[in-house]
């Protein structure tokens, strides 16, 4: 790397968004690890980071389906109230029309265990399910993508303030993530084209026969 003028832009500050000491219910951790489901809208998971800007902390609640590994679902505010979760999970449903049984994996924070975000769950006939404590590999491909979202524009850029911030990761997930990033883990497609030849695939029933 010092070769050819190479530098790592790992180093910033961290900030602690899990608050998993309250006495709210904590749901088992049903998905149990099992980040390969068979279809779309089996398995989601969740979770909220933090984005700094010139003007204070940027706070990101993201949903993404485990079978393409898209995010079908985000929010943003300066704070990170349960309202935020839940929004981000509200936008997912909307979109993505769920059957009852999906299974929504999360940490054990106190907005993912709150009365507002486990009431949503109930509504839709969703399934809660939360890692461990403390064990981050629990939620392991939610935690990759957050680290790709930094490396690859959040710790690239210099946001002055929340608008900017709200725009360009936008950008990264509708423009780039979701719709143009090669994954090697669905054949080096991205996750909107996986999804879509996925469908494409599927048997269609005609009078009984496939």
């Amino acid at each position: 790397m010092r070769l050819h003028g190479l530098r790592p832009s790992w180093k910033r500050k961290f900030v602690h968004t899990t608050d998993s000491k309250h006495a709210l219910p904590v749901a088992e951790n049903i998905l149990n690890r099992q980040f390969e489901p068979a279809a779309v809208n089996l398995a989601w998971v969740a979770d909220i980071t933090y984005i700094r800007t010139r003007s204070g902390w940027l706070y990101l609640a993201v949903v993404l389906d485990l079978y393409s590994r898209k995010v079908v679902g985000w929010a943003m505010a300066p704070t990170m109230p349960a309202s935020l979760v839940c929004t981000a999970l509200q936008i997912a449903i909307a979109q993505r029309q769920p059957a009852p049984g999906l299974i929504v994996h999360s940490d054990r924070g106190s907005q993912y265990a709150s009365t507002d975000y486990r009431t949503l769950l109930r509504h839709y006939d969703l399934v809660c399910s939360m890692s461990r404590k403390g064990n981050c590999w629990d939620n392991a491909v939610m935690e990759r993508f957050f680290l790709s979202l930094k490396m690859e524009r959040v710790w690239l850029r210099d946001y002055a303030n929340a608008g900017e911030a709200t725009r360009d990761i936008t950008d990264y997930i509708v423009g780039f993530y979701n719709s143009t990033c090669l994954h090697s883990k669905l054949g080096y497609r991205p996750p909107s084209v996986f999804e879509r030849e996925s469908v494409d695939k599927t048997p269609i029933l005609v009078s009984g026969k496939t």
